[in-house]
């Protein structure tokens, strides 16, 4: 949905960053937004543009190495977009002198495929095998082919439907969405959500086809809620914690998810990426984690799998 209109709140959300740095971007000129009677509304399309435009600048100053589009050794690179990425690369730098880490907002799909290309240094997944029931191992196998790789978990997460407070629909179950009555709103292709989504209609044999709003999209999990709240659609998939974040909707609990890290096995040893295995299994991080709330924090650190 590119011409979604967005909060100073969900821009925030989406970009990971905090509400007061997007009103300066907005009066930097930054970042494209426009007033609806007193309040100030950007839409996602110059969201998508702004985050495109820093995206490839950062690319060519820190990410890249311009000679062999491979990873300059002074950066780590994490693909993903939990807001626990932030906190890990605050730590890293906080904690590791001359430690750069930074973060490419990709989706679980596209972040494994950056992973297998090089243009970035680990990536975090949270996506579900509708076959084995397990979370990511399977996908690590099939998109780093030839690549031995170690899945490092992070957290569990719940997954759910957003729906308006009461659910007035009563939507239960993966079933309701092809209801003639309910229009959802969808995730972007590529992410971990949208994956969810697609494996269990294809276990149940579902066209997407039926389903009003598949094609809709929008690109975070509070912009999916707030688009619920405002009764653009009648249900969203999402985690819990950001569906707690927006005022009159309801959450309802379909599925506890595994969210991890993924690193090739043969840079495990590297002074850098021993850095970050240490913070993730220092008290510290767990201790910011767990006062956020949101996140199972029981088995972080610890070894997931192998490829």
């Amino acid at each position: 949905m590119n011409d979604y209109a967005l909060t100073p709140l969900e821009v925030a959300e989406i970009l990971k960053i905090s509400k007061n740095t997007v009103y300066e971007l907005i009066k930097k000129g930054e970042l494209n937004a426009y007033k609806v009677g007193k309040k100030i509304r950007i839409d996602m399309v110059d969201v998508d543009e702004y985050k495109n435009s820093t995206k490839s600048n950062i690319a060519k100053r820190n990410y890249i190495s311009q000679s062999n589009n491979e990873i300059d050794n002074s950066t780590f690179i994490i693909s993903g977009q939990d807001i626990m990425l932030d906190i890990l690369t605050r730590h890293l730098e906080l904690n590791c002198k001359g430690f750069h880490a930074f973060k490419s907002y990709e989706g679980s799909y596209n972040g494994l495929y950056e992973l297998y290309q090089g243009k970035v240094s680990a990536a975090t997944a949270h996506l579900w095998d509708g076959d084995t029931g397990q979370y990511n191992i399977p996908y690590v196998k099939r998109m780093l082919p030839g690549v031995q790789a170690v899945i490092i978990h992070l957290a569990k997460r719940m997954q759910g439907f957003y729906v308006a407070k009461g659910n007035p629909k009563k939507i239960k179950c993966w079933e309701d969405l092809i209801r003639s009555d309910i229009t959802i709103i969808n995730r972007e292709k590529g992410s971990g959500t949208r994956v969810l989504l697609d494996e269990h209609l294809r276990k149940l044999g579902i066209s997407p086809s039926k389903i009003n709003g598949y094609k809709s999209e929008c690109a975070s999990h509070l912009a999916i809620a707030s688009a619920v709240a405002r009764g653009e659609a009648d249900v969203g998939i999402g985690n819990e914690k950001s569906g707690l974040q927006v005022k009159n909707i309801e959450f309802i609990p379909i599925q506890q998810e595994s969210y991890e890290l993924i690193i090739k096995k043969e840079d495990c040893n590297k002074p850098n990426y021993q850095a970050v295995l240490n913070v993730i299994n220092s008290d510290e991080f767990k201790t910011e984690l767990q006062g956020i709330g949101g996140y199972d924090i029981t088995d972080t650190g610890k070894v997931a799998g192998e490829t």
